[in-house]
């Protein structure tokens, strides 16, 4: 029943509209056009006002049987350039861009998968529970969106996330994480002619950086310093610093011991350098990213999911994922989601890419899950 045509058709210009974090104005406006031909009540909540976006997140609803509302969501919002003038090229049944900019595909693909079933839903006059489309922004840049949400126009108890890869799997479980920003504050001097009267903040920042291990730190667990930036030229001792990164964890305890060893790491190398009046001294700041996310293989959202992949032909496989979702915050929320698949690969670079057969199977699974009683 999904009509593929039509379904690529928006996808392609879901993705020609730009919508980098917090602008994504164009393609909100787009969807409320479409859910008004759908006679589908939306309202968008504040969101905007607080994350400065030209528009806030988009609430819907379709009235249905039963007791359980399902949520639909999908994130309006991609990541920063190259995200502009996107073109389109297909070939072999695969969408990409031209290799200049990224596709658009996460999560533009969800986006036209929900549009799509819930269109379909409407000509074929299919029985559904209560629906609530739910469009977020700016979850490229710390799930902000999702975070401020109005929860008050919810009335879902249970969610589908469309911001996933294989249309076969079921994300049910994903890390909560702390982010880490650490400023070292060393003493300036002019680096050839007074050097002793220095402390380099670089030179410190690098020794409790080499003392780490970064990566992956266990099964669960991986530590990440991303960005760094200090100094102001060549022949000036070096007197700040600021190291940002961050810690996940699918075990809370993990996750709070990684980010002390991190702390410590810099307190110890700090102590060990002679003191010169104040100096060298140090400011952390660690805020909580996201929380945990960890959906039981027995609830029966997943086991809705898993039957309607079996009449699809799918051997749905559950997954846990290394990174964090809008399905994160919801569950966090008492909605209880699951994330699943759109056939996007290769997000955030330029040679992302999306099977149109993929979204075929997204779409058919969102709409077998839908018309499934649990």
């Amino acid at each position: 029943m999904i009509n593929l045509e039509r379904l690529k058709e928006t996808f392609i210009h879901l993705v020609r509209l730009a919508s980098p974090s917090k602008q994504e104005g164009l393609v909100a406006s787009y969807v409320k056009e479409y859910l008004n031909e759908l006679g589908i009540a939306w309202t968008e909540d504040k969101a905007k006002d607080v994350l400065g976006s030209t528009c806030g997140n988009i609430v819907g609803w379709v009235d249905g049987e039963g007791d359980i509302p399902l949520m639909l969501n999908a994130h309006l919002d991609t990541v920063q350039k190259p995200g502009e003038e996107i073109v389109v090229r297909e070939k072999n049944g695969i969408l990409k861009s031209d290799g200049t900019t990224i596709l658009g595909a996460d999560d533009k693909s969800g986006v036209a998968i929900i549009l799509e079933v819930l269109r379909t839903i409407k000509e074929h006059n299919l029985p559904h529970p209560p629906l609530q489309p739910v469009f977020t922004i700016c979850e490229e840049i710390g799930l902000l969106g999702a975070k401020h949400l109005d929860y008050s126009l919810l009335k879902a108890k249970w969610g589908l996330v469309l911001d996933g890869g294989n249309p076969a799997e079921i994300i049910h479980r994903a890390p909560t994480a702390n982010r880490l920003q650490i400023k070292v504050m060393g003493k300036a001097a002019h680096a050839g002619v007074h050097p002793e009267e220095g402390i380099n903040a670089i030179w410190l920042a690098a020794k409790a950086i080499s003392s780490l291990q970064l990566g992956r730190i266990d099964e669960e667990t991986t530590c990440n310093l991303g960005l760094i930036e200090g100094g102001t030229a060549t022949n000036i001792v070096p007197d700040e610093v600021v190291i940002k990164g961050e810690v996940r964890s699918h075990k809370k305890e993990k996750l709070e011991a990684q980010t002390e060893k991190i702390i410590n790491a810099f307190k110890e190398t700090l102590k060990a350098v002679p003191k010169k009046g104040d100096l060298p001294k140090i400011e952390i700041s660690v805020k909580d990213d996201y929380p945990l996310m960890y959906v039981k293989e027995d609830h029966p959202l997943i086991q809705l999911a898993k039957r309607a992949g079996e009449r699809l032909g799918l051997n749905m496989q559950l997954k846990v994922s290394g990174g964090g979702s809008d399905a994160n915050i919801f569950n966090d929320k008492g909605i209880v989601s699951i994330i699943i698949g759109t056939g996007m690969k290769k997000v955030h670079t330029c040679e992302e890419l999306i099977p149109l057969q993929d979204m075929e199977k997204s779409a058919n699974l969102l709409l077998n899950i839908i018309t499934l009683k649990p």
